[in-house]
């Protein structure tokens, strides 16, 4: 489909568009799924003070939040997606407050669990497994409770910070509806008098521009927003730090990183120790922006010159069609039942593809699979949203193979896992494409893409994760993360991850700003663990066939069945150890090494 214009959502082709109707028939169908789910707070109330009197009533107590979690879920979803379609419609953001606020009912109603299971005798709740058998399958979920000891408070306190969940809820949505629903660029008009509509969807394709003064103009444009609210988003991230705060201090964690990285079983040393291997790493880094700018052929190498391809007209029109053929393609190697379910969610609207006006920015995986994953695109005809797609399919295939596989307490996998399979598929697309081409330019071409993906997931995600380290580190310091503070630190940044050829224009302090996943708790980091993971497991499937394939549908299958080190494990790789980044950070290495060759 051609899209030269945004449109509306009332003009975007149906086919082009997700069937929430597989959640809900209609919105008075959604109503009353929230209508039903506003009762279970007195349903769990029921229970409380019973988990430790009988294994039928602990059993009882797991069934029914099971049953509560696919609804909850899937009436979060629902309204979610549908206020993302149109961000100005108000309807959708009302539906979403309803279903946080159900949410934060029902976390409030089974805050008594955690204290409740926790104070259950060793033997007793041995003999609750012999009596009940059933009971065993949610051993998984009371080991994790009863690990988590030191950090459950009394019930009452429990309730008090359940109902805080939903006030820590705040700065986000401020955020999301500030950039997604208010903000509104001119368009950028280019050297020959046309008119560009500028977005945060378009903002990096029109950074692809081979007029270095046009992406100058869109680059000093689009921030000019950001200066303009600098102080309000400030003031959100702010309050978001001290949310994490005083979540992490109530509960007795020594700091909101700990606090994060424990409700996932990952060890704060893989945090820390992925910023120091980047460090280490940072000479490849810097080899490459010097490629850039030679390969460029600028005077001065700005931030608004990072997206434009540096191998000239090589880049072609990719359709929406020919990147689902291509991808099909690539991930063939992963069988037959995997290319299956992909082409059931092509062909059944599991996927929004294009950008329509008030639509979210971005691109993600639902996360859900009841009754199947759903996918978020703003599709462009270009190569990088081929990759876009590969990686949102991932995430989809990996939480329809978990939901399959698990029951319904163990079948959502943490972050720390959440984009390895996403970002395998993308190894597995670059690696086929370039197995396809003896065209030096087409393979200088790919190459750079590889590049750019690499240094924008492993370098600039775990930048990213310094600069929120940072943030968190100052919060618990007592410090007010203003605007001018925020910019300063992430232009030090900026100039230590790119190094001395790169001009560190004053604007790029603001794109601090810009970063959504700022509110998601310590989460970008895992970008580059995956990234570095994803890697090692395409590797081995290139490699080894038949047997990697099955072992990285295992760890597919895996949801959080067991802490997320030991998952990666199962696919051949050690997480635990600096190897995988290490690894692939010389890789990197190695690619920059190439493209110098064949430029020359």
């Amino acid at each position: 489909m051609k899209q030269n214009k945004i449109m509306k959502r009332s003009e975007v082709p149906e086919e082009f568009t997700w069937n929430l109707k597989d959640l809900y028939e209609s919105d008075e169908e959604w109503e009353e799924a929230i209508a039903e789910l506003e009762t279970y707070p007195k349903k769990l109330a029921k229970l409380q003070g019973t988990l430790g009197k009988s294994a039928a009533n602990l059993l009882k107590y797991y069934k029914l939040s099971d049953e509560i979690s696919v609804k909850m879920e899937n009436a979060y979803s629902y309204a979610s997606m549908k206020g993302d379609e149109d961000t100005a419609n108000s309807k959708y953001q009302d539906y979403r407050g309803k279903a946080m606020s159900t949410y934060v009912a029902i976390a409030g109603a089974s805050a008594f669990a955690g204290p409740e299971i926790m104070a259950i005798p060793d033997e007793t709740l041995e003999g609750f497994y012999e009596e009940k058998k059933a009971l065993r399958k949610y051993k998984v979920n009371i080991d994790r409770v009863r690990k988590a000891k030191d950090h459950i408070l009394s019930p009452a306190e429990e309730a008090i910070m359940a109902a805080v969940a939903e006030v820590s809820a705040a700065p986000e949505n401020i955020n999301s509806l500030l950039q997604d629903a208010d903000f509104k660029w001119d368009d950028v008009v280019d050297a020959k008098g046309r008119k560009h509509p500028l977005t945060n969807g378009s903002f990096t394709m029109l950074l692809e521009d081979p007029d270095q003064d046009f992406r100058k103009k869109v680059f000093e444009q689009y921030y000019k927003q950001f200066e303009a609210h600098k102080n309000t988003i400030a003031a959100a991230f702010d309050g978001h730090f001290k949310g994490l705060k005083f979540n992490a201090f109530q509960r007795h964690y020594g700091s909101t990183l700990e606090a994060a990285l424990e409700e996932t079983e990952v060890p704060v040393e893989v945090y820390t120790n992925l910023i120091e291997a980047v460090h280490g790493n940072l000479d490849k880094m810097y080899k490459y922006v010097a490629l850039r700018k030679k390969m460029l052929g600028v005077k001065k190498l700005h931030m608004y010159d990072v997206y434009v391809p540096i191998v000239k007209n090589a880049a072609k029109k990719i359709s929406f069609e020919e990147a689902k053929k291509t991808v099909l393609e690539a991930l063939s190697v992963l069988g037959k039942d995997y290319t299956d379910l992909l082409e059931e969610g092509f062909n059944n609207r599991w996927i929004d593809v294009y950008e329509n006006e008030g639509k979210r920015g971005g691109a993600y995986s639902s996360g859900s699979s009841h009754p199947h994953p759903y996918v978020l695109l703003n599709h462009k005809d270009n190569l990088d949203s081929m990759f876009t797609l590969a990686h949102e399919m991932g995430h989809a295939l990996h939480s329809y193979h978990s939901t399959k596989n698990q029951p319904v307490n163990t079948e959502g996998y943490v972050i720390f896992v959440a984009e390895v399979a996403s970002t395998c598929n993308e190894v597995l697309l670059m690696k086929y494409l370039l197995s396809k081409t003896t065209d030096k330019k087409e393979r200088m071409y790919l190459i750079n893409h590889f590049l750019d993906s690499f240094k924008g997931t492993v370098y600039r995600q775990t930048m990213f994760a310094e600069f929120e380290l940072m943030m968190g580190r100052a919060a618990e310091a007592g410090q007010t993360l203003t605007a001018d503070w925020l910019c300063e630190k992430y232009l030090e940044l900026n100039k230590l991850y790119f190094g001395p050829k790169m001009i560190s224009d004053p604007q790029i302090a603001l794109e601090c700003l810009r970063i959504p996943h700022f509110f998601y708790n310590y989460y970008v980091f895992q970008y580059a663990t995956g990234y570095s993971a994803a890697v090692a497991i395409a590797n081995r499937i290139l490699e080894e066939g038949e047997p990697a394939v099955k072992d990285y549908k295992k760890f597919l299958s895996g949801g959080c069945s067991t802490d997320p080190i030991s998952l990666l494990k199962i696919a051949g790789v050690d997480m635990g150890s600096p190897e995988p980044v290490n690894s692939a950070l010389k890789l990197f290495g190695e690619l920059v090494d190439e493209l110098e060759k064949l430029q020359k």
